[in-house]
């Protein structure tokens, strides 16, 4: 039985040679780079430290990463003065966050140092004192009994921590608690107790 052939060469390469691996095209790091910035942009801000670190992640030659980085700030795609003011904006109001908090995430994003301070200047001290206010409200437990000592004691140490997570200081902490759970006090009837 005789074998039809088509007249074109095995799939593999050509007659006789094994199959062949088709080659690979030399790959445009700088192109290469482009695409993962502009993949990065599109699903959020980002700085310029992390668009580094997602470049040299992804192979890219550190000469390329910073030329093309270079680029994106030139036309102002990348600017981490922005990025810095959106995201203290953005978490402060969101999170509730305190401005060692923002400091400490902006750090981890590669913003520190002046571009970090400016951001941070427009969380004020009243603001970041009101929304710890605001926070502590909102998570005071309605059904703590805040005239026993034990019960209030504790329910002051939960408020506390948890805003010690949110990046406020313990004074600024026990403040805000003690004046919350003040309020509630005055403003309950004393038939309630």
């Amino acid at each position: 039985m005789q074998q039809q052939t088509s007249g074109f060469p095995p799939a593999g390469g050509s007659p006789g040679e094994p199959d062949a691996k088709p080659r690979e095209q030399p790959r445009d790091p700088y192109g290469a780079a482009r695409t993962i910035v502009l993949r990065q942009l599109t699903s959020a801000p980002k700085s310029r430290h992390q668009l580094a670190v997602k470049l040299a992640e992804k192979d890219i030659p550190q000469d390329v990463a910073q030329a093309v980085l270079d680029r994106f700030e030139e036309v102002r795609l990348v600017d981490d003065a922005e990025f810095a003011r959106m995201w203290v904006d953005s978490r402060s109001r969101s999170k509730s966050l305190a401005r060692g908090a923002l400091k400490r995430e902006l750090a981890e994003k590669g913003i520190s140092g002046e571009l970090a301070a400016e951001a941070l200047e427009q969380v004020s001290d009243e603001d970041e004192l009101e929304a710890a206010r605001t926070l502590a409200r909102r998570k005071l437990q309605p059904s703590v009994d805040l005239t026993d000592r034990a019960a209030r004691d504790k329910q002051a140490k939960r408020l506390v921590s948890m805003l010690a997570r949110k990046g406020y200081s313990p004074s600024v902490g026990y403040r805000v608690v003690n004046e919350i759970i003040g309020d509630v006090l005055e403003e309950r009837p004393e038939d309630e107790w």
